[in-house]
Order: structure tokens, then sequence, then C-alpha cells
């Protein structure tokens, strides 16, 4: 049965995990074109709306060191309303449980749900291709939270291709360190021209994530989390998640996901999730 979604309703923003990701070219504007997975995990953020009539847009959670107004919740609904002549406003209250700069795709996940939670409770009626276009001003990311299915994407990430993925469970890492995008694509040694992959002749386990050797580079701390997953888990399996720094082991189920988990040293982070077969908002 659907969920019926409300005002009252909490709104999931779940991580996502790049099972590969190739820099297979760029662009002339300086845009990356990638080839990566997209697969969405039962574990992420959440939000909850509050209606306003004086048409402000207000996040009553912000989060330090972020200024309300460049924070994507906030960008996402004023983008709405400026598509679409909305005079309606509102109070988002945001729970954050995934890192900032963590390469999980949390604040693009946190916009999507923004764009398709407003989009509903203000009555606009735009198609999830609109959305999608939207979501795209807002940053790469955005519009395969909005697509809601697990997909191949190429471009800068927004031609998508649903791909049906089988049952997985997944360790996750959170290095305590945040990675800016921009200084991994801005490194002179990031590999810039792997040859594409067919999107129909992929499978689970195919690839690697060019961006890996950068971030290790920069930031030590994601090198090591990498190599312990790696010499437990296996090479085949462990990757860095999007440009870090949180990296994942894949696990066909949940019992071997969570003995790993109870064998991490002391002080560091990480969780067990399982992989969706769809984002909880496609229904929608």
């Amino acid at each position: 049965m659907s969920a019926v979604w409300t005002w009252a309703s909490d709104w999931p923003a779940p991580a996502k995990l790049n099972l590969f990701l190739h820099v297979v070219g760029q662009r002339p504007d300086g845009y990356h074109l990638l080839q990566t997975v997209f697969r969405f995990l039962d574990h992420g953020d959440r939000l909850r709306f509050q209606p306003r009539d004086d048409g402000a847009v207000v996040l009553e959670t912000p989060l330090p060191g972020v200024p309300p107004d460049s924070d994507l919740t906030v960008r996402a609904a004023r983008l709405l309303q400026s598509s679409t002549g909305c005079r309606q406003g509102v109070r988002i209250f945001l729970d954050k449980r995934l890192p900032l700069g963590g390469g999980l795709g949390g604040g693009s996940s946190d916009a999507a749900t923004v764009l398709l939670a407003l989009n509903h409770l203000w009555g606009l009626g735009l198609s999830r291709s609109r959305l999608q276009e939207l979501g795209l001003a807002l940053g790469a990311d955005v519009p395969v939270f909005v697509f809601g299915r697990n997909a191949f994407a190429e471009g800068v990430g927004e031609r998508l291709l649903p791909v049906d993925l089988p049952e997985a469970w997944y360790l996750v890492l959170e290095p305590p360190v945040a990675v800016p995008t921009q200084d991994i694509f801005r490194a002179p040694d990031l590999c810039r021209a792997t040859p594409p992959l067919s999107a129909e002749n992929w499978r689970p386990g195919d690839g690697r994530n060019d961006l890996e050797p950068v971030a290790c580079r920069l930031f030590p701390e994601v090198g090591e989390h990498l190599d312990w997953l790696r010499r437990r888990a296996g090479a085949e399996g462990s990757r860095m998640s999007g440009s870090g720094a949180c990296v994942f082991a894949a696990f066909a189920g949940e019992a071997e996901a969570r003995q790993l988990a109870r064998q991490l040293p002391a002080g560091w982070q990480g969780w067990v999730a399982q992989g969706l077969a769809a984002h909880p908002l496609l229904g929608l």
C-alpha cells in the first residue's frame, strides 16, 4: 500500500553509494563527464515541513558553518517558488544524519526531497522530469534522487538509466574528514580518460572509483579506512563513494556486514545499511 504523504509526515532523504565512478572525459566548460551507478540505502537524513502563509522559506535547523541562504534545502524551496510563481512559504526541519563532505549525497538528497515534498504539499503539479531539470541547477547528484530509481548515470550525472540491482547489505565507514569535491576534481593527477563502459554490460563489482587515488593522497584517513575494509572484506566490493570521504564494503547478507562492523577499531565511525530497490518517495 502506498504511503500517504502530508505536512505531518517525516520525509526521507536516503544516502546513495557510487558502486563505481569513472571519469571518461571533460567538457570545454570544465565539467567532468562521468559514468557511475547510484544505489540508494535505507539510511539517511529526515525532513519535516510546516506551512507559512507569508512566502518565507526558513530553515529552522541550520547546520554549523553553513549559512541558511546557501543551504541546498532552502535553495531548492526558493527555486520551486521562483519557477512556479508559488507564494506559499515553509518552515524546514532537517534531521541531519549523513556527514558533510562524505560522498553519500546527503545535501543533494535533502534538496531532492524538498523538491518532491513541496511540489506535493504546495500542489504545484510539476512532473518528475521537470523536477529533475530543476534539481540539476542545484547539483549534479540531485536529479538521481528525484528520478527515484537506482541508476546507471552518464554525462555530469543527469543522463539516467534505471538498473535492477541484487539485494545487498553495506558496511559504510565515516573517516573523520570532510572532503571538498572541488579539490578532488581540480587535482592535476586525477584520471580523466577512463574508457567508457556499456551500461548494458555492467555488472556489480565492475569498474573502480577514479577519484579514490586523489582522495587518499589528499586525505590519508580515507586510505586508512579503505585499506582496513579491503583487508577484511576483499578489494572487489570495497570502494570509496563519490569524492569521499566515506568508504564501503558490500555483502550478500546482513549478518556478515554486522560481524565486520563489530570489529571496527576504537573510535571509528561506521554503520550497516541495506540497499534499496528504489527511493522511498518513488511512488509519490
